[in-house]
């Protein structure tokens, strides 16, 4: 993910909501959305070429959603995927707590990340980036790209901004939250960030929704959690067309550890 966009206990009727744009090299393998195979609790989109994902959510409302940080200047060839992060909380067991205290202790073995992990009662956030590392997320309205969480990109405050009128709305408004997701309107030059990257991807990199002829906004993921426990996940899958050819839509309700026991 590239833009991670989070209403947690805004709403008394979706206590999380997550609108979320995943950018990334069109070259790069995954597969979209979906409980997997191997892990049939765990639904997420999968990258294909190191195994992890971007964003996920099991049957037990554990998720979690991760961006990189861009800082080409200290990237490390040789580092492991960062994707696996996200796939390893899913697929663990150990408290947020716990896995706050693995990413402080291995975190940075990665490439520079922001990372939102927990459920919709707990989250918490981690980079391995700076010195303020680790948060615990108080009620709020949060925006995350390839910097801290809540640094003020345009993308991030015109996102947040857009989505606050919306949560409150029942049902919760989808398709204009996939309308925000889309807006490909690029910022001004005088409030662009200076990352390392040069002027002409600054340019690029600075619309909600991304497009380049090697790079952009493969897909748009809206995630809602209402207060009863029930998760909807929607999901456009862009891959370089100017409309999305997979559009995929999961509902479910958040199972007690008891009824996970139940199950066969």
């Amino acid at each position: 993910m590239c833009l991670i966009l989070i209403s947690y206990k805004q709403s008394g009727h979706y206590p999380l909501v997550l609108a979320a744009n995943r950018d990334e090299y069109y070259d790069r393998p995954s597969s979209p959305a979906a409980f997997w195979e191997d892990a049939p609790h765990i639904l997420a989109g999968r990258d294909l070429k190191d195994g992890g994902t971007w964003m996920g959510i099991t049957r037990s409302g554990r998720l979690a959603a991760l961006t990189n940080y861009r800082d080409p200047a200290s990237v490390k060839n040789n580092a492991p995927s960062r994707g696996l992060l996200v796939k390893d909380f899913l697929a663990g067991n150990e408290s947020p707590s716990a896995y706050l205290r693995h990413l402080q202790a291995h975190g940075d073995r990665y490439n520079g990340f922001g990372l939102i992990f927990g459920d919709s009662h707990h989250l918490h956030y981690y980079t391995n980036r700076g010195n303020a590392k680790a948060a615990t997320l108080a009620p709020g309205l949060y925006g995350l790209s390839n910097h801290y969480l809540n640094t003020p990109w345009p993308k991030v405050e015109k996102g947040k901004k857009a989505l606050r009128p919306l949560i409150d709305r029942r049902p919760l408004p989808v398709a204009e939250i996939f309308g925000l997701l889309m807006d490909k309107t690029a910022a001004d030059d005088r409030c662009l960030p200076d990352t390392g990257v040069g002027l002409r991807w600054e340019r690029i990199l600075s619309p909600i929704f991304i497009t380049s002829r090697i790079y952009g906004t493969r897909s748009s993921t809206v995630l809602a959690i209402d207060q009863k426990g029930q998760v909807t996940l929607v999901e456009k899958v862009f891959d370089a067309y100017p409309e999305p050819w997979v559009t995929a839509k999961f509902e479910f309700r958040i199972q007690s550890k008891t009824e996970q026991e139940r199950q066969p």
